[in-house]
Order: structure tokens, then sequence, then C-alpha cells
């Protein structure tokens, strides 16, 4: 039997390693992306009390992460060009553990400014999605299930043990708002290998003309070399119809999302449901996000079109959001997970769509920027929007109904953004 040459065997040890690391790097990053988040809503009434913060208070609290994810998105190419993706993924894994560990000091005067710190969750959203166009597109539906997978698992684990940590520290602020700065701390070390390979080259004359090249025949500008995509300047992604309606699905499912999350264990202990008992059902609302978490992206790359995927998706969101607000109590469990997994399918999709529509790696940090800027600041009305129409009419039926109409507005993004076009190389 003939094996490699000793010096063939090295560099595919060496590529082979590079590669677990970032599967390492992409997972630990992951799992940071909604936990801080997801872990205040299932105590926002005992936040509330706590702090002596009124209704429009939390609301605001609510929508702060999102307002930081819109105003921080459209920066995050501009430093990934000056610095790289990897050290500005380094840069802001460190700055959402400072932020959370200021909230867990000081609760009373860094809650709101602690939370600002989301906007590295941001900065995280944008260029995940550039970095494995780049690193590894003939795998990218693989490691975006796999990031999203672990963005799930953190979002279970913050909803899951928030109400249990609560009690079980007799009501500690500084734990209850701080402790996730723990496995943040973990993933800005796990990502320090990155930084040997994201090695910027800045003035390479050969692969920009390699990439000018490629993209003048039409082909991905990555095959051109691995630099050749990092060269060239800011794409103009927001000259295309195909873009905003990418801006639009992802900005929609993000808004019903946030709302959902912010604002169901508020719901359920309003129809009489505990609050670990509404905890738990959030918790479940993230299983069925995990289900689909790897199957969704790997089944997207091997289709020309998503139309299969775009339509059960937001069925299932709209069906599982009416069954546990509508349905009786029992059944909440099966429609915590049917409308999590709809949730997931959308957002699954959504950052598809921003590296799958673009031509390489460039234009993908542009399009996930605007698509995340745009989206997130029309997902930040979701929060406020339930919370201000329920203090305004007393009753949840108002801002559900308004949650349902624009799941039909999701189905039309959705469709258009299937279709099997790709935006121009220039």
């Amino acid at each position: 039997m003939r094996t490699a040459p000793r010096e063939l065997r090295a560099p595919q040890r060496a590529r082979g390693l590079e590669r677990a690391l970032l599967i390492i790097g992409v997972a630990a990053l992951g799992f940071n992306l909604r936990a801080a988040i997801t872990s205040l809503p299932p105590v926002f009434p005992e936040l509330a009390g706590r702090l002596q913060l009124s209704a429009p208070e939390i609301s605001v609290l609510a929508a702060t992460p999102l307002i930081c994810f819109a105003v921080v998105s459209g920066i995050a190419p501009s430093l990934s060009r000056r610095l790289g993706e990897e050290r500005v993924l380094l840069a802001a894994i460190i700055l959402l553990t400072a932020g959370l560990l200021l909230r867990g000091a000081a609760p009373g005067t860094m809650l709101f400014p602690g939370t600002v710190a989301a906007a590295a969750i941001a900065v995280m959203n944008v260029l995940l999605s550039s970095l494995i166009k780049r690193r590894w597109p003939e795998r990218a539906g693989f490691l975006i299930g796999l990031y999203i997978t672990a963005l799930s698992v953190g979002a279970i684990t913050g909803s899951l043990v928030s109400v249990p940590l609560w009690r079980g520290t007799g009501g500690s602020l500084a734990l209850e708002l701080g402790w996730l700065a723990g496995p943040a701390a973990l993933a800005a070390l796990l990502w320090l290998p990155q930084l040997k390979s994201g090695q910027i080259v800045r003035t390479d004359p050969a692969s920009s003309a390699a990439a000018a090249r490629a993209a003048d025949d039409g082909r991905p500008v990555e095959e051109a070399g691995p630099h050749a995509a990092a060269t060239r300047g800011r794409v103009a992604v927001h000259r295309h119809a195909l873009t905003w309606q990418i801006t639009l699905f992802m900005g929609i499912q993000s808004l019903l999302f946030f709302a959902a999350l912010s604002w169901l264990p508020t719901i359920l202990r309003d129809r009489g449901v505990s609050a670990a008992a509404a905890g738990s059902l959030l918790a479940l609302m993230g299983v069925g996000n995990l289900a689909v978490s790897l199957v969704v992206p790997v089944a997207a790359q091997r289709m020309r079109a998503q139309y299969a995927l775009v339509v059960p998706t937001v069925a299932a969101i709209a069906i599982g959001l009416a069954g546990v607000v509508y349905l009786p109590l029992g059944f909440a469990a099966g429609w915590m997970l049917i409308l999590g997994a709809g949730q997931n399918a959308a957002l699954c999709l959504a950052i598809f769509f921003t590296m799958a529509r673009a031509p390489h790696a460039v234009a993908a940090a542009s399009l996930s920027s605007l698509a995340q800027a745009v989206g997130y600041l029309l997902a930040s009305a979701g929060p406020l929007e339930v919370g201000l129409l329920h203090s305004a009419t007393g009753s949840w039926t108002v801002p559900l109904a308004v949650l349902f109409a624009l799941t039909g507005i999701l189905l039309v993004m959705g469709l258009l953004a299937a279709r099997p076009r790709v935006l121009p190389a220039k």
C-alpha cells in the first residue's frame, strides 16, 4: 500500500489541525452570541422589582442589544479590512467579556452600559459568515450550522440557568448578570490560535490582479487565491433589490425572535405559568432551535433555490406562536418546540443568504453588514412594540396581531431571497 511522501503528509496534518482549531473557535464564539440576551427575560419581573425599573424601561432593556447590533454592524467590514477578521473577532469577544463583568459588578449603574457591550455580538454576527466563506467555503453549510448550533446551546443555557441561579443565590444580581463572562473569557482563549491564520496581505498586486480576473470571468474570488478577496474594496451591495429582500428577511425574522424571546415568559406567567416553568418553556424554544441548526444550512447549500425550506419555516413560526399564546397550556411544550424550530430555521436561512448570494468574501461581509445593521434596527422594534402596545392597551391581542401580520411579509421576502441569484462581483 502506497503512502503519501513525508513532505506532503506534514502540510496535510497542519491543514487538518488548522481546520480543527477553526471548528473549535467558531463553536466557542457561537455559544456567546445569544446567552447574554436570553438569560434576562425569565427574570425581568425580579429585575424590575430589585432595580425599580418601570415597564417601559424593561422594554428598552430588551431592545438595547438589538439597537447596538444595528449601530455597530455597519462598521464591522471596515474594521475587518483594516485589522483582519480574526483579530476583530478576538477584540469583540474580549469586549463582551468586559461588558458582562461590568454588568454584574455594578448592576445599579452598569446594567444598561454593560448590556451595550452586546455590540460586540454584532461584530461576531457579521464577520463569522464572511470568515467562513473565506476560510472554508466548500464546507460553509456545515460551519454555519455548527455556529448556529452553538448559538442555540448558549441560548438554552442562558434561559434555563437564569431562574434557578436567581433562587439558588438568594437573588444575587452580581451572579445573575455576570456569570456568562466565564464562557466569554474561555471563548477568547480558544480563539487565540486563529490569529496565526489571520495574517492579511495588504498590498499584493498579484492577488489583486487575480481577483479582478476572477470577477471578470464570473468565478468566485476565493478561487483566485487565499488573499484575493481580502484585497478588494467595499462592495456597493445596497444598489440591488436582492440585498434588500435578504435584509428584510433578516430583520423580520429577528424581530419575531426577539419579541418572542423578550415577552413570551411574561405572557406565559400572565396565563398562570410559574416563573421556573416559563423559563423552562423558553429553554424548550431553544431546544427547537437546536433541532434544525445543523440540518437547514447543509440542506440549503445543496439546493439551487430554497423555496422548500422557506415555506415550512415561516409556517412553523406562525403556528408555534399561535399555539403558545392561544391554545391550552398542556400543549405549550410542543408549540414552543415548533416555534423554536421555525425561528432557528429562519436564522439559518438568513445567514445562508448573506453568504450564498455574495460572489466573494468581501461582498459577503458587506451584505451581512447591511442586512444586520438595517435588519436589527428593524428587529429592535419587536420588543418595544410588544411591550409598549401591551402597556397602552392592557392586553396582548394588538401586539400579537402585529407579529402575525409580519409573518406574512417574512414569507414573501423569504421566497424572493430564495431564488437562485447572486449579486454582481463588482
